[in-house]
């Protein structure tokens, strides 16, 4: 498996690296956006908040729990993250989030930090598939999916919960036999 500071180059000048504390600021900005709350597993509201939800990250992947990364651009600014979690390596399987803060939408960061990822997941990790889900209601997050190389298979009815109303989750799925596009 490659070392926790290993960087990957990505087309566009993008980098693919683990997060560092340096991050933080670039964090709380992105989980401050609306909707973004959402992303995060503890409230990040101060650079503080977002230097915990760093370390978190590290610890995970110091257990080899799961592995998140930014996406960060040439300048080293962190634009976004991607992670697989829920590792299961008896079935070999895991799955895939991604984030992107406002000022990267749209500019493919998150479609080509996912597929760096799931490539990453299939060679270092020796996993065979790869899950991820979306809301039915966040057509940008499918737009990644597929062109992430991931296949859409099909529709968790009212799988989330936010402020009391029910989303539906599409799934999505790549394997390594998949060919890449």
């Amino acid at each position: 498996m490659r070392a926790v500071n290993e960087r990957m180059e990505l087309p566009g000048g993008l980098v693919l690296r683990p997060w560092e504390t340096t991050d933080a600021p670039a964090v709380q900005e992105a989980f401050a956006e609306p909707g973004m709350e959402r992303q995060a597993d503890a409230p990040v509201g101060s650079v503080s908040d977002a230097v915990l939800w760093i370390r978190r990250r590290q610890d995970q992947w110091g257990l080899g729990a799961a592995f998140g990364f930014a996406v960060a651009d040439a300048s080293g600014t962190a634009l976004g993250g991607v992670a697989v979690s829920s590792l299961d390596h008896r079935h070999a399987t895991g799955w895939i989030s991604y984030w992107t803060g406002s000022v990267a939408r749209g500019r493919g960061v998150a479609t080509l930090g996912c597929r760096a990822l799931a490539d990453w997941c299939f060679t270092e990790l020796d996993l065979f598939r790869l899950e991820l889900g979306h809301r039915t209601n966040n057509p940008a997050s499918c737009r990644v999916a597929l062109a992430s190389g991931f296949a859409a298979e099909g529709v968790q009815r009212q799988k989330l919960a936010y402020d009391g109303v029910r989303y539906d989750v599409e799934t999505h799925a790549r394997l390594a036999t998949d060919p890449v596009r």
